[in-house]
């Protein structure tokens, strides 16, 4: 107990290079930024993203503290027209969001 397995310490765990591509061009991997500002709560953030990305309530909880306390997070990734459908649907309750190929 207190101790980290061998079995574990030697896991190895996919890194973002490891990432497989789609299937679509390098030129078609767009991604959704959203900014922090002082009016929208944490809840209306976290909800808004799980409309508008699809993702659960704890990754829109850990993309909201991004944005809260880092100032901005990506939010979502995708081809341009998925991220710029999301970034719409995230600015209608008057947050800064951006669409910017990866």
């Amino acid at each position: 107990m207190g101790g980290v397995s061998p079995v574990a310490a030697s896991t190895v765990h996919p890194s973002l290079e490891d990432r497989t591509d789609t299937g679509q061009g390098s030129g078609d991997s767009w991604i959704v930024t959203v900014f922090d500002n002082d009016h929208n709560t944490f809840e209306e953030v976290v909800a808004i993203l799980i409309v508008a990305t699809g993702c659960s309530m704890r990754e829109a909880q850990v993309e909201t503290w991004e944005i809260h306390n880092l100032g901005k997070s990506v939010v979502h990734h995708g081809d341009r027209t998925e991220c710029e459908r999301a970034a719409s649907i995230i600015s209608t309750i008057g947050i800064r969001v951006e669409v910017s190929q990866e």
